[in-house]
């Protein structure tokens, strides 16, 4: 399982290193379960400095999909990778909602991160209307269909997707164990007619619409559930602890039961 944190745009110079200092702490007994933190990319160095040789790896929250050039304010996938980080989120709710980011700027990002060796973490997912309409299964189908336009994949540990309700994210609410199953077979059925069964099999799929120590190892739990992207409780280390332990518990349950 992974267990990935999205700080947003929150933290400052000091807080970002006494956090980072908690997830280190929090993650030395995780057993298998990964453990990622994605800081805003001003902290990224900073925080870099403190995971190093730690077992919790780096991400970043955006990039763009051009490698270099005249875009002020942008950040690269080649200056990433530079920093040490090994994962990138792409298609975040909030980049679609409130940067207007598209389903084929999404795909030019995801292929450029894979060809400078970053790992994507392909954000996907329904917004409440849309849910209402009956309509969640049609709008996931699609932006998972032209996210993973146009490539290959070798491994699945190459790619990530992060099945994100999007009417779950900051409210309050979560989508009960039966439906975030249900959203996440059907993705690992799209990546399968896509990549065939040896990479979708592999393939880690996340669930990201307000994972709390509460909930999560009833998410967790289910068969295609890989792990967690967490927004708000991954700016405390002690509740993210909680959830990582969580995922440890399920690991460990799940092991126990495929050899009894």
């Amino acid at each position: 399982m992974l267990i990935a944190g999205n700080w947003k745009m929150n933290t400052d110079a000091s807080s970002c290193v006494e956090l980072a200092r908690g997830v280190v702490q929090e993650s030395e007994n995780a057993g298998v379960v990964r453990v990622t933190v994605c800081p805003p990319n001003v902290f990224l160095s900073t925080v870099g400095t403190v995971l190093n040789g730690t077992r919790v790896s780096l991400g970043a929250q955006n990039m763009h999909a051009l490698g270099s050039g005249a875009y002020t304010g942008e950040v690269s996938g080649e200056m990433l990778h530079s920093l040490g980080c090994r994962f990138v989120i792409l298609g975040h709710s909030e980049r679609r909602q409130h940067f207007g980011e598209t389903d084929a700027e999404v795909n030019r990002k995801v292929k450029k991160a894979i060809k400078v060796k970053l790992v994507p973490i392909v954000c996907v997912g329904e917004n409440l209307d849309q849910r209402r309409a009956g309509r969640e299964r049609e709008v996931v189908a699609s932006q998972v269909k032209y996210a993973l336009e146009g490539f290959t994949l070798s491994s699945s540990n190459a790619l990530i997707i992060a099945y994100e309700p999007v009417w779950a994210i900051g409210t309050g609410e979560t989508a009960s164990p039966v439906q975030a199953q249900d959203m996440h077979a059907l993705i690992r059925k799209l990546v399968r007619q896509q990549f065939g069964e040896k990479i979708a099999s592999g393939l880690h799929i996340l669930y990201g619409g307000s994972m709390t120590p509460t909930n999560a190892k009833d998410l967790l739990s289910e068969k295609d559930v890989d792990g967690g992207l967490i927004g708000g409780a991954s700016l405390n280390a002690d509740v993210f602890g909680q959830i990582i332990q969580a995922a440890k518990d399920v690991e460990q349950g799940s092991r126990t039961a495929s050899t009894t």
